[in-house]
């Protein structure tokens, strides 16, 4: 057997030479003096060799411990040689698996999953900060320190909300990867707790009948944008739904002898179908925007393209243009006015109320034993707004 007295005195000869060690170990001498761990085995009556590193950087000790794991594989009927193959290419596999590459294959997939356009890029964009910090990091190098650096960089902005829904997002893409074996955990519950809360403000929405009047006056008498907006703020207030998806709606969504809107779960925000009853005021002003619109698919195309609708923007644009700031309405805040004032009247339910704003209970217990539409009253609530929003126009 060798040993380092006997490594160290070994010369170099004109040719390259031996020395065992044992077990199948041995060490090569070369002429130019470098010597060389290798390990001489045989796998299915095949000799192979294994190379294991350089003396003095791999010592005799480390090079035993080398030979003697090769041994335990081959026992197991594992080849070595083959063992460290793969091993090499799911490390180099591993590097491939950055950040940047396993995101842009989370948003293929919600993409493929039917996420609307404007979440898509929503998503993409909240998705470029992370990818801006650590896009080339392989995923598996990815740690919990790592992604609030991030974070913080957002929250130094005074961004909130944003850093929040980084964090959300890196989670989720995260996540996914752990569906494709690519990591074992998702570190970012260690960062629970860890965000600035950002202040809470409620979008802003009118809910004083004379003030409401007002703005409904002024709604009305718009002349100078495209009437298909003035019709798209009217609509709004009188179904309060989410402006998103009334910008997105279809013509083929409504039923006019049924006078429903179905609202298909891919433009919900809880993903599911949400149906909408449509007082007859509703199916005037639809009539109105069938004239201008009716050629194509969307109620509210965009002007520069009919495959488009309007932008997320455009509501709240035309009401600044009519005098409103931002502080007083906003087109999002049409659905706390219906609520409000449902809620005040008196008349109706307020589970009826809150499945009209296609709202989710979140005491899971007193859903489980609510689950009808209240389609009925909710069918009389919708005529009832639309008459009590008629006489508000009245007030000055």
């Amino acid at each position: 057997m060798l040993s380092d007295l006997k490594i160290r005195n070994a010369a170099p000869k004109a040719k390259p030479y031996k020395i065992a060690d044992g077990g199948g170990l041995h060490l090569l001498v070369n002429p130019s003096g470098s010597k060389l761990w290798r390990f001489k085995y045989r796998v299915l009556g095949k000799e192979k060799l294994l190379s294991f590193g350089c003396y003095p950087d791999l010592t005799l000790a480390k090079a035993r411990k080398e030979r003697d794991a090769a041994r335990e594989q081959l026992a197991a009927g594992i080849d070595p040689s083959e063992a460290r193959k793969a091993e090499k290419e799911k490390r180099l596999e591993e590097r491939e698996r950055v950040f940047e590459r396993l995101a842009s294959e989370f948003l293929e997939k919600q993409k493929n999953d039917g996420r609307a356009e404007s979440t898509l890029k929503k998503n993409r964009w909240v998705l470029d900060m992370a990818c801006a910090e650590f896009g080339n990091v392989p995923v598996t190098e990815i740690k919990a320190p790592t992604i609030l650096k991030a974070l913080k960089k957002v929250e130094a902005r005074g961004t909130f909300e944003t850093a929040r829904r980084l964090k959300v997002m890196i989670s989720a893409v995260l996540r996914y990867g752990m569906s494709l074996g690519w990591i074992d955990a998702d570190p970012t519950p260690a960062l629970h707790g860890v965000l600035a809360r950002p202040p809470q403000k409620p979008r802003a929405a009118i809910t004083d009948e004379r003030e409401l009047g007002g703005l409904l006056r002024a709604i009305d008498g718009f002349n100078t944008g495209q009437p298909t907006t003035r019709i798209g703020l009217q609509l709004l207030i009188l179904l309060y739904p989410r402006p998103g998806e009334l910008r997105g709606a279809k013509w083929g969504e409504f039923d006019f002898d049924k006078a429903v809107w179905t609202i298909p779960a891919e433009r919900t925000k809880l993903r599911r179908i949400h149906r909408v009853p449509l007082p007859k005021a509703a199916i005037s002003y639809l009539d109105e925007l069938k004239e201008l619109t009716g050629y194509g698919e969307l109620i509210l195309p965009s002007l520069r393209s009919s495959k488009k609708p309007i932008s997320d923007a455009t509501f709240n644009a035309v009401l600044r243009r009519m005098g409103f700031t931002g502080e007083e309405v906003t087109a999002h805040g049409f659905r706390a006015t219906f609520s409000t004032l449902a809620n005040e009247s008196g008349l109706w339910n307020p589970d009826a109320i809150e499945r009209a704003l296609a709202h989710l209970d979140k005491n899971s217990v007193r859903a489980a034993y609510a689950r009808g539409e209240f389609w009925d009253e909710r069918v009389r609530m919708a005529e009832w707004w639309a008459e009590h929003l008629n006489s508000i126009k009245q007030f000055k």
